[in-house]
């Protein structure tokens, strides 16, 4: 390791203690179940503004989007936009109202004017399902920004990079619960906001404030020419038969399919994120969640406008190989191993990229894969603004930088997982095996016991799905959100027809019908950069053409949960109307009511 990548070492793990202190901190002052869950309701509008903002400027936002951007340009943006909108849907139309009705989880809103049993166990599962594929994306981006920081190209090293942060994550929930959290949120929100107005000065300074100058150089740069900043470089664009040379009109259908299946769960996925919807229960009025929900938008909106000097700056500026490179090469574009030296295949001493179908198998088991996904991009950036790889100034950016994005993926991590493990213990544990007989105590030691078990699922799933983007794993999470979670909580919110069978059906039937479509998707099989890379010889078995099965499957829920409705002839109508009320006025609601 070079002294530069040593200093960005060191001050990257003082960074990181630093946060751990705070959870530790925090951690003291969780004495009861509503600690645990909502913090006991203590913050003020601000700081839950802040925080939210916080988990939602994830690893997506800062390492995803500013990768897609730099690789695919104008597409790439498409990603800010739909978040942006995506947050607008979230705050306003779902959370506060949630919020107000005075509950923990999705679960107890659904429970509150239906049977308890089935609809609470069908909304823990959901959660869990959801916060899992979230999970998996954040720390596919840990592991790449961490193997960035320590030079780590090795692939069973970085296996062990996306185990120790599953690790510390259970860390951050186990031991600071809600508070813990937060607090690491607010400080992180801060110091990212921090970190992005100084990149996007540094950009826009180099081009002399001249945003056209940024685009023209991106385009120059990125070997594309104008297609870089027009619609269908990547998303909705004509597919081309390889044997006719001529447009193929299925496969092009089924491109632009698929970019309104990303912008369908771009735009309603976040509205079902329970990490997201949970923080509103921290503050303890319905005017600071309002108060929070302006904070958040202002703090969003800013953030991805500056998505365009992060991702566009990164295409500019930082080597077009380093953004991509698929396998090791060398300075020549020569295919290397481990050691970095020339693959030698009989004859041919030096092997480029384009032409590594014809190695041999001997030597293709010598080839050397990196990240293709431009999910470092932002911190390559600013180690170039900082002078560049090699130097202190370099060192120090990358480390900073770094550093702040790693804490962004820790405190959403544990956001999730704090909201995945509190609906198995509230609602599984608490009110379903335990029918309602469990003590805070024991709920708290099971939402503990439960994070372990989650985060070991997602260290799997993201060990297997290193390479991907983390945007693009992140819309995936989103359109199981918007298919198992939305439709059960827009129809109990807004429709009192809704009752148990139109929640079960609604919830089960988006959620399996996601995840199944996903399994025979293009992003599981049959391609090169899929979670089974396509290989000679290989399994492909993906029957349903998009990658993102959202335009199915978030139909389907709605459509799953008016069927259930309307084919029962169960009614509460007077549960509605006061839950109704609750949700637009936050009447005689305090803080969650603990059950």
């Amino acid at each position: 390791m070079s002294d530069s990548s040593m200093l960005s070492a060191i001050l990257f793990v003082a960074f990181v203690i630093f946060t751990l202190v705070l959870v530790f901190r925090a951690g003291r002052s969780t004495k009861k179940s509503s600690d645990f869950y909502d913090g006991g309701g203590s913050f003020s509008g601000f700081q839950n503004g802040l925080a939210i903002a916080g988990d939602y400027m994830s690893a997506a936002s800062f390492l995803g989007i500013a990768g897609t951007i730099a690789l695919f340009g104008y597409d790439g943006f498409l990603y800010s936009i739909g978040f942006l909108v995506a947050w607008l849907v979230a705050l306003l139309l779902i959370a506060e109202p949630l919020r107000n009705t005075g509950r923990f989880t999705m679960g107890d809103v659904l429970a509150f004017r239906m049977r308890q049993t089935p609809v609470r166990g069908a909304a823990a599962t959901s959660t869990l399902v959801v916060s899992i594929f979230y999970l998996m994306a954040q720390m596919v981006g840990a592991g790449a920004l961490v193997s960035l920081l320590l030079q780590i190209n090795d692939p069973s090293a970085k296996n062990w990079i996306i185990a120790g942060v599953g690790i510390l994550m259970i860390v951050y929930v186990t031991v600071g619960g809600m508070k813990g959290t937060t607090y690491v949120q607010i400080v992180k929100a801060f110091l990212l906001m921090t970190g992005a107005i100084l990149l996007t000065f540094m950009v826009l300074w180099r081009f002399g404030f001249n945003i056209s100058d940024l685009l023209g150089a991106a385009r120059d740069a990125s070997g594309k020419g104008d297609a870089f900043l027009q619609p269908g470089l990547k998303f909705g664009k004509e597919v081309i038969d390889a044997t006719t040379g001529l447009v193929d009109p299925i496969k092009t259908l089924f491109s632009k399919l698929d970019l309104i299946s990303l912008g369908m769960a771009l735009v309603l996925g976040t509205a079902g994120l329970p990490h997201i919807l949970i923080r509103f229960y921290t503050v303890p009025t319905s005017k600071d969640a309002r108060k929070s929900v302006n904070w958040a938008i202002g703090n969003i909106g800013a953030f991805y406008l500056m998505t365009i000097a992060l991702g566009f700056g990164a295409a500019a500026l930082v080597s077009r190989t380093s953004l991509l490179r698929g396998f090791k090469v060398d300075a020549n574009g020569c295919l290397v191993d481990k050691a970095g030296v020339a693959i030698v295949d009989g004859d041919v001493a030096c092997t480029p990229l384009d032409q590594l179908a014809n190695l041999s198998d001997e030597a293709k088991k010598l080839i050397v894969p990196v990240d293709t996904s431009g999910n470092v991009a932002a911190p390559q950036l600013a180690e170039f603004l900082g002078g560049g790889t090699g130097t202190v100034g370099g060192a120090v950016m990358l480390a900073v930088i770094g550093a702040i994005a790693f804490a962004t993926i820790l405190a959403v991590v544990a956001g999730l997982t704090l909201a995945s493990s509190s609906s198995l213990a509230h609602d599984l544990y608490a009110n379903v095996i335990k029918k309602g007989k469990a003590s805070p105590e024991q709920e708290v030691k099971v939402a503990r016991v439960a994070a372990f078990a989650i985060g070991a699922i997602s260290i799997f799933l993201a060990i297997a799905a290193q390479g991907l983007n983390v945007a693009f794993l992140v819309a995936i999470a989103f359109a199981i959100a918007a298919s198992g979670n939305l439709p059960a909580v827009l129809y109990s919110l807004f429709w009192k027809k809704f009752n148990t069978r139109g929640a079960v059906w609604s919830i089960y039937g988006g959620l399996f019908s996601a995840v199944i479509l996903l399994i025979f998707s293009p992003t599981v099989s049959g391609t090169p950069t899929s979670l089974i890379p396509l290989v000679e010889g290989g399994m492909a078995f993906n029957w349903f053409p998009l990658a993102n099965p959202g335009l199915v499957s978030i139909p389907f829920g709605f459509f799953m949960g008016w069927l259930g409705t309307v084919t029962s002839n169960e009614r509460n109508y007077a549960k509605y109307a006061e839950l109704e009320v609750r949700s637009l006025t936050g009447a005689h609601i305090a803080k969650a009511v603990e059950h």
